[in-house]
């Protein structure tokens, strides 16, 4: 089961945010909707699972540096009640700091080899897909089954949404390796389809947004060029 975690958590940055956005292309709030959804293939849920846990960690670290920050402002009164509670939270500090750099080297070993594979990623794919293949993998990621009407014999896919996914198009997906069926149900009870992981590799490529340069703005007639500023 995915972790679910809570809202507040999110707005804690962790320290490999900026690494996991770059070699995903995706930021982390839409990872986590994606491992949710389940459209992740494995070694990318496993890194959304590893980062959850990170950010729950930076949390505990947060949480505990703000407590000693507030027993040393001034607000309570300097006795030994005070220095036995920023002693243990002086401990409570450190345990969480050691909690998040186990974190940190877990989110670390479960992103190298992302970061390895999509350097020596091949060219991409001569057909990339369709809107509306990626329409349809989304749909089906959220939970989907194939069905056969009783009395037309006409079958076609329901999906937990209520999208209805055509069954020309379902063996279309079937043959590109896309999705597969659990054929162990019958159809007329529903055949279970859930994408493969070549599926879920291509639905997350395919969603990942294009890299754009900014182009410079052109210089004005008779401007002096402009000049980089010195290092102080």
């Amino acid at each position: 089961m995915p972790p679910d975690p809570a809202p507040a958590d999110r707005r804690v940055v962790s320290p490999l945010d900026h690494r996991i956005e770059a070699v995903t292309g995706h930021d982390v709030d839409t990872l986590w909707a994606y491992r949710v959804r389940g459209v992740l293939d494995e070694p990318h849920a496993h890194l959304v699972d590893q980062h959850c846990e990170l950010v729950r960690a930076e949390t505990g670290v947060t949480f505990y540096r703000v407590l000693l920050h507030r027993l040393s402002s001034g607000e309570f009164a300097v006795d030994s009640a005070l220095f036995a509670r920023i002693d243990r939270t002086v401990d409570q500090l450190e345990e969480a700091a050691t909690a998040r750099d186990a974190a940190v080297r877990k989110v670390i070993a479960a992103l190298e080899p992302i970061e390895a594979a999509a350097t020596t990623a091949s060219a991409p794919s001569e057909r990339p897909l369709s809107t509306a293949d990626q329409a349809a993998l989304l749909a089906i990621a959220g939970g989907a089954k194939l069905y056969e009407h009783l009395l037309t014999g006409r079958m076609s896919v329901t999906t937990a949404s209520g999208t209805r996914i055509p069954y020309a198009e379902l063996q279309r997906l079937e043959d590109a390796g896309l999705v597969s069926r659990d054929t162990r149900h019958p159809v007329h009870a529903g055949q279970p389809v859930a994408l493969t992981d070549a599926g879920r590799a291509a639905l997350f490529a395919a969603r990942r947004p294009p890299t754009t340069q900014v182009p410079k703005p052109l210089a004005r007639p008779g401007a002096w060029p402009s000049t980089p500023a010195r290092r102080r």
